[in-house]
């Protein structure tokens, strides 16, 4: 096959997600009017006008309204426009604002430099930012424990599980799965407020991750400890709360042979967590580590799309 046989067009999407995540490493997330601040503040007054506390059955449809009335119109919005000319820009811009990459980097690395300058209120209002656990009397080992949880989980929700849903279905698959990740974050609680009426943001949501979980897993094994992460998911993962969060984070943890989990505190009241991964207890330096097991976990998705585009466009030539 000649070059000029080969079919540039499923080069397109390797080509956009690496512009999306060279713009998201250059720029950041918008430091004001991010689309994703505005909905969160859309869905809150939403909440705030259907969710009275009505019987478990018509909070559930209630949930349910709220999350179609939020993302069907986007969805529908960012589908239509990027299949228009030139949407292919739109693409990578949708793509742009759902990742987090250089956010979550940023996030963990602010707590990582806190903790080696010994600045343990810093440490704890840089933490404190990133996980909804009490934090005000957390120790060193408690703090890199939460950091390094938190970016082995959001590395699934702030890059990969965007990346999957872009490369099925465009910037609008994209725009769908943050959305709806979004929503999981902010009704997915098991308190009485949103037992009931999160509950369908919660479902979605773990069905849009079951895919790009156990991707996100099995890239930290193979970028990190590969044994050490293979089997700490296939022993740990079950015992876990979150049917996606389990693989990741025990795959991570095995990955990076630091042991995570353990007791937490929420809302004032202790939880004892299980244990996941292998190893020592989690430090300032397991923070970095974990932070680079995402970065090489992302080269490893863009050079796997990259080869599966070529592959395809080898076999359509």
């Amino acid at each position: 096959m000649s070059l000029a046989q080969f079919p540039f067009i499923f080069l397109m999407t390797p080509a956009l997600l690496i512009t999306a995540l060279w713009l998201d490493r250059l720029l950041g997330e918008p430091g004001r009017w991010h689309p994703l601040v505005g909905f969160g503040h859309l869905a809150s007054h939403l909440e705030q006008q259907l969710n009275h506390f009505h019987a478990p059955f018509t909070a559930r449809l209630l949930g349910i309204l709220a999350w179609l009335i939020l993302l069907l119109p986007a969805f529908g919005m960012a589908w239509w426009l990027t299949h228009l000319t030139h949407g292919w820009l739109l693409d990578i811009v949708l793509l742009y604002f759902a990742l987090g990459a250089r956010s979550l980097k940023e996030h963990g690395l602010r707590v990582y430099t806190a903790l080696i300058q010994h600045d343990l209120p810093a440490a704890r209002t840089a933490v404190g930012m990133m996980v909804s656990r009490d934090t005000a009397s957390l120790n060193k080992e408690e703090i890199a424990t939460a950091t390094v949880e938190s970016v082995l989980e959001n590395g699934n929700d702030a890059i990969f599980g965007a990346i999957f849903w872009f490369v099925l279905l465009g910037g609008s698959g994209a725009v769908l799965f943050r959305l709806a990740n979004t929503l999981d974050a902010m009704w997915g609680y098991r308190t009485p407020r949103f037992l009931h009426f999160g509950w369908v943001a919660a479902r979605l949501d773990d069905l849009l991750n079951l895919v790009p979980a156990r991707l996100t897993a099995l890239s930290y094994a193979l970028c990190g400890h590969t044994r050490s992460g293979l089997r700490c998911w296939q022993q740990q993962a079950h015992t876990w709360y979150s049917p996606n969060a389990g693989p990741v984070m025990a795959a991570g943890a095995g990955a990076l042979h630091v042991m995570l989990g353990g007791k937490a505190r929420y809302h004032g009241t202790d939880k004892l967590r299980p244990t996941l991964g292998s190893g020592a207890a989690a430090t300032a330096a397991t923070i970095q580590a974990a932070v680079r097991l995402v970065d090489r976990s992302t080269v490893l998705w863009c050079i796997v799309i990259l080869a599966g585009s070529v592959l395809v466009g080898a076999w359509h030539a």
